[in-house]
């Protein structure tokens, strides 16, 4: 095998900089202006980098207060990076964590996603919940909560539901910066040899705001790098078929696709249930694969790929390093990329230290902004230890900055 060799490619040079896991803004100022988000300039903060650990600590280390910090996951079906950051988070800090998970088929089980929340809260020590992804349902969930808890705090990444949904219910709001994603990734596609894109979606996902941003941006900036961007409806892993009628039919379309467009074709799905068997036919058929939907080195690469993570579970040196050699065995050289900063792992972990910094009266209120960029950069180095987090506001339609809600972006890693 060859010497690994990581190409750490910025995408585009962001010149909205950061003042903190959803996306970075494009290279020029003409382009960040132009994003359907209206991302708002922030200041840039670059926490060191010091002798951060991809490893949880050994030893457990005591919460200072009586107080508990919940975190509400998705199951390992769906992706399990969340489920096993909630791990490392209860590892680290003990008793002081409390974890559970919302149920596979949530679009038609909102009351049991509500009555988990509820339990959790019925702990009177618990004071904060960290909710990633944060499915449909979260924001009923919060108020429910609220009835009895108003003080809880809740601080929420990826959501599934609209910001005029979600941004009035949880305190804090983390997302990958999609809309810039739909900006930054059609340029990182055409340097790895793109000619056409395939983006698989489903009705439900096309509804969302942010990802129609996304895809809106798509067909600018695929236009201007001479790439053709093809919509192919997916089944909904919701859906009757479910998750695995999604997977089978991605394995099937893949091949049909490369057929027809050929192999220098760019595949992206919005579902995180459709990425490993995207990313395997992705590298049987030698086609590109630029970024996740979640971006992060860790998601679906280890299944798709046969990667034993055992020992390794939060390690990105050791998942570079198996991607690097996955990329040199199928001679990908140049074609597959992700972030070196696995997202939905960081907005839990930037989620629980930021809780426990208001808890412990560290901050001034529950929304210190510069403590929470400050928390994300830290925790993004922790993974990544030459992280560098831009994190904007998001902005409406109206022109209206989101004051909690933060739209997160990170570099690609192109592997040789």
């Amino acid at each position: 095998m060859k010497k690994r060799l990581l190409s750490l490619t910025l995408a585009a040079a962001m010149t909205l900089s950061l003042a903190g896991c959803r996306s970075a803004a494009p290279a020029e100022t003409t382009a960040a202006a132009e994003s359907t988000t209206g991302t708002a300039a922030a200041e840039t903060t670059t926490a060191a980098a010091g002798d951060a650990q991809t490893e949880a600590p050994a030893e457990t280390e005591a919460p200072a207060g009586n107080f508990k910090i919940g975190i509400i996951t998705g199951t390992a079906s769906q992706g399990d990076e969340e489920i096993t950051q909630a791990g490392k988070m209860k590892e680290k800090y003990g008793d002081m964590i409390v974890t559970s998970t919302y149920p596979d088929n949530f679009t038609t089980e909102t009351e049991t996603v509500i009555s988990n929340a509820v339990a959790m809260a019925s702990d009177p020590d618990l004071k904060a919940i960290i909710w990633c992804q944060a499915i449909p349902g979260t924001a009923a969930a919060i108020d429910k909560v609220r009835e009895t808890r108003p003080d809880m705090i809740f601080i929420v990444g990826t959501p599934g539901e609209d910001p005029g949904v979600i941004n009035p219910k949880a305190d804090i709001v983390l997302q990958v910066d999609e809309p810039g994603c739909g900006i930054v990734l059609p340029p990182q596609a055409a340097k790895q040899g793109a000619k056409t894109m395939i983006h698989y979606s489903f009705p439900r996902h096309m509804s969302y705001a942010l990802i129609v941003a996304r895809h809106e941006n798509f067909k600018k900036y695929c236009a201007e790098n001479n790439i053709e961007l093809v919509d192919v409806t997916a089944p909904d892993p919701t859906g009757d078929s479910g998750i695995t009628g999604a997977q089978q039919f991605i394995l099937e379309d893949v091949p049909r696709q490369i057929e027809k467009y050929g192999k220098d074709t760019v595949f992206f799905t919005t579902n995180c249930g459709m990425q490993e068997p995207l990313i395997r036919s992705v590298f049987e058929n030698g086609a590109i694969y630029s970024l996740q939907c979640c971006p992060s080195p860790f998601h679906a690469f280890p299944a798709a790929l046969n990667i034993d993570m055992a020992g390794h579970e939060a390690d990105v040196n050791y998942m570079m390093e198996q991607l690097q050699a996955k990329v040199t065995e199928y001679e990908m050289g140049g074609r597959v990329s992700t972030w070196g900063v696995p997202c939905n792992m960081l907005f839990i972990s930037a989620g629980v230290e930021y809780a426990k910094k208001v808890l412990e009266g560290q901050t001034s209120g529950t929304l210190d902004e510069q403590v929470l960029r400050d928390t994300i950069q830290t925790c993004a180095e922790e993974f990544t230890p030459d992280a560098k987090m831009t994190v904007d506001y998001y902005v409406d339609d109206n022109g209206n900055a989101k004051d909690n809600h933060f739209l997160v972006m990170s570099d690609f890693v192109t592997f040789e």
